[in-house]
């Protein structure tokens, strides 16, 4: 006969049990209010005293070189900017501009209040702090203590633990062995009285440190993907210093920048400068040398000395043609003389400059006349004509001696000329290249002079531009705080802490969950088989309840779940032919599982519905039952019969519950050497047939069927075998057992029972809902 799957009316639905899930979780609801508790309780107290954490934030353009002095380009038009951001973010964020920053504010040494709970930092102490120590010589991080207290001061190298003591506060000046020095000075926010009690704190370290630390600090982002804009944040507890220090750092960034367009113009200048004292020793010589040429060739200016030399030289030419005539003039008086016959007279007035000669010529010429009217009168012979003819011969004489004489004086005056004129001729025709010469040392003159003048234009320009070099960066927002700390946010605390004492009982529940191995519910049978039904969850007993079903009318928890495994057993049993009884097998994987627990409840359950029952203690290795009843384990029993033939098995039969008139139990019986041969003897098989006819059921307690076969040998005589498994007892891998079993053949028509399971807990819906709660049962027993 077919078994039916009483899966249908027993499991609900194959979804998620929501409900089941939630209770699952919700059994443990204090350690979820303990832990909420807990955390939000920790989260006060870190409100209380976390520091707080303020975002300091400042924002800068920076500006393009050459705005306002270019063409509008593409990049203008379609409002893209030449500046490139990211490589303005990496200098930003350099190692050289946040050392310039380090250095400027000294931030190598940190300041801290100690206070009774934390430790704040502090922007600077009410001291003149000076540090004595560079900061590049530091090696590792030194840390000191400074306490005041009754105007005395004390302080602590917190690395050697040596102290120095100052007992008057007024007039110490700290030094001394420390890396710094200390000098009150009193003010009007911080009078010696509001110091007594105070404990700061210096930390000094290295600059390289401090620099990284900084870079660490600093974050540096554009404001949008279209903007020119960036943005600097800083986070950190003391909002004076993280003002300071963005401010600075804009302030070396701006400098950076100028420097950098101010570069060119300072080399510019020391260019200019360099080249200036070649310059003055190249224009130096150059008027040494012309000033030489000038000495040497007896110049003063060119051009008038050309001019005078010109002149000179015409003045000697006319000098020269003077004396040429003169000489020419006299020669040919001197031919004529020569030439002439004692009658021709001389010419008189032809130019000669010579006065004695002019004068001589004309007594000549007189004389020749007078003696020509003297021979016409008187005859040659005549004394007066010849003595006229002697005075004409003495006078052409004088001529012709003085002629010779003007013309030697002639000769001489024009050799002297003509030398002269060379001279004069000579110094004219050297003037093209003395000019020329004169020029070319001019020409460098020149060439010096306007190039000093045009570097000289060049270096005022250059200074210009150093004075008025425009700045590389245009200030948006100067470092600026927020009001409210960025850090601790309490509403995000809280709710991390509300939600962390959530999770964490949560996330350790879900973990023991993972790692339960352990059998519980139903469901954790029907995710292993589904084709082996599970009849029922019997409900957890606990100490000092009622645990048999010992009254028929009970309608306590225990009794309703043995009702209901005796309703859902009947269901499947097979339909016997005529009177017969049935055969229930109550067995388990291992011992422990509550076997005979169910076997004993499940006959008395079905004793209450007026049937005939026997419970039959077959598990003769490990017997349990006669503990239930008062009995003693060494009472007759099922092995007594199988061991002896003459033993009549009706006749050990007891009536353990007087409540139960239709319920007996054969109990096991001393525990036999043989319990596998004793069973397979024929004599188990001629007693349930015997028993068939006198009972309506028989529930045999069986023994474990890992353990030992003897469920094995006899499981063929059941019509239904129990399988028990126990909440948080049995293996889950068990299950893969007793599904071999069934499928293999050797327990046939088989069910799950799940034994203890926790009533109302996380594993179930409770059994305050599945047996009667909600229908007015009470849990009596």
């Amino acid at each position: 006969m077919e078994v039916p799957n009483t899966n249908s009316f027993l499991v609900e639905e194959d979804n998620l049990d929501i409900k089941r899930v939630v209770g699952r979780y919700l059994r443990f609801w204090p350690w979820f209010v303990f832990t909420v508790v807990f955390a939000l309780s920790t989260a006060y107290i870190y409100l209380k005293y976390a520091p707080r954490i303020y975002e300091t934030t400042a924002k800068i353009k920076v500006l393009d070189e050459g705005d306002g002095l270019e063409l509008p380009t593409a990049a203008f038009i379609f409002k893209r900017s030449n500046i490139n951001l990211e490589n303005e973010i990496e200098i930003l964020n350099s190692y050289i501009i946040s050392e310039r920053v380090v250095r400027q504010l000294n931030l190598s040494t940190r300041f801290y209040e100690e206070g009774r709970i934390q430790t704040s930092p502090v922007w600077e102490l009410p001291f003149a702090y000076t540090a004595l120590t560079s900061m590049d010589s530091i090696k590792g991080n030194l840390a000191y203590k400074i306490e005041i207290e009754n105007a005395a001061l004390e302080i602590t190298d917190l690395n050697t633990e040596a102290t120095i003591s100052f007992p008057d506060l007024q007039t110490a000046n700290v030094a001394h062995s420390l890396p710094f020095d200390l000098r009150y000075e009193p003010l009007a926010d911080m009078p010696l009285e509001k110091l007594e009690g105070k404990t700061y704190l210096v930390y000094l370290t290295s600059v390289k440190q401090a620099t990284l630390n900084l870079k660490k600090q600093l974050l540096v982002e554009s404001v949008g993907e279209q903007s020119d804009l960036l943005q600097i944040t800083i986070k950190a507890e003391n909002t004076e210093r993280s003002e300071h220090i963005l401010n600075t750092l804009i302030d070396v960034f701006n400098s950076d920048g100028i420097a950098d367009r101010q570069l060119v113009s300072k080399r510019t200048i020391d260019f200019i400068d360099e080249r200036f004292v070649y310059l003055a020793e190249e224009l130096d010589s150059i008027e040494v040398n012309r000033q030489d040429f000038k000495q040497d060739n007896n110049l003063t200016d060119l051009v008038a000395d050309a001019q005078i030399d010109l002149e000179l030289r015409t003045q000697s030419e006319g000098e020269v043609f003077r004396i040429d005539n003169q000489l020419v003039l006299a020669r040919l008086l001197q031919t004529s003389l020569n030439e002439v016959s004692e009658t021709d007279l001389l010419p008189a007035n032809i130019g000669l400059e010579n006065g004695g000669i002019n004068t001589l010529i004309t007594d000549y010429n007189l004389a020749v006349i007078n003696r020509d009217k003297l021979t016409k009168s008187g005859g040659e012979n005549n004394p007066m004509a010849k003595v006229a003819a002697l005075q004409v011969e003495d006078l052409k004489a004088n001529i012709n001696q003085s002629i010779k004489a003007y013309i030697r004086q002639l000769e001489a005056s024009q050799n002297q000329l003509n030398t002269r004129n060379n001279k004069y001729t000579s110094r004219v025709e050297q003037l093209p290249e003395k000019e020329k010469l004169l020029r070319a040392i001019e020409r460098q003159q020149k060439i010096k002079e306007s190039l000093y003048l045009l570097l000289l234009q060049k270096r005022e320009e250059a200074a210009i531009n150093l004075a008025i070099t425009e700045p590389s960066i245009k200030v948006v927002e100067y470092a600026l705080t927020g009001l409210l700390p960025i850090s601790p946010k309490s509403s995000i605390v809280y709710a991390g802490a509300l939600l962390g004492g959530l999770l964490i009982p949560f996330g350790v529940m879900y973990l023991m969950f993972m790692l339960d191995t352990k059998v519980h519910t139903r469901e954790d049978i029907e995710s292993v088989t589904a084709q082996i039904p599970v009849l029922v969850e019997l409900p957890e007993i606990k100490k000092g309840t009622h645990a048999i079903f010992s009254d028929p009318n009970a309608t306590s928890v225990l009794a309703e779940s043995f009702r209901i495994l005796a309703a859902n057993a009947d269901y499947m049993l097979p339909k016997a032919e005529g009177s017969g009884s049935q055969v229930i097998f109550c067995t388990s994987a291992i011992k422990g599982e509550g076997k005979t627990f169910t076997s004993l409840n499940l006959s008395l359950a079905l004793s209450s519905l007026n049937k005939k029952v026997l419970l039959i203690g077959a598990d003769m290795r490990n017997p349990q039952i006669h503990g239930y009843i008062g009995a003693s384990k060494k009472d007759l029993g099922l092995s007594s019969y199988l061991n002896d033939t003459d033993t009549d098995w009706k006749a050990l039969l007891k009536q353990g519950f007087e409540n139960h008139p239709c319920h007996s139990i054969l109990l096991s019986g001393p525990i036999p050497p043989n319990p596998a041969h004793l069973l397979t003897n024929g004599r188990f098989e001629q007693m349930l047939a015997q028993a068939k006819t006198m009972f309506d059921y028989i529930i045999v307690d069986t023994a474990p069927t890992i353990l030992v076969t003897d469920t094995f040998l006899i499981s063929k005589y059941a019509d239904l075998i129990l399988f028990l498994t126990k909440a948080n007892y049995t293996e889950k891998k068990l299950l893969d057992f007793s599904k071999a079993l069934q499928a293999s053949g050797k327990l046939k028509n088989m069910a799950y029972v799940i034994n203890s399971v926790g009533a109302g807990k996380s594993y179930s819906y409770g059994y305050g809902y599945n047996y009667g709660y909600n229908y007015g049962y009470g849990s009596t027993a």
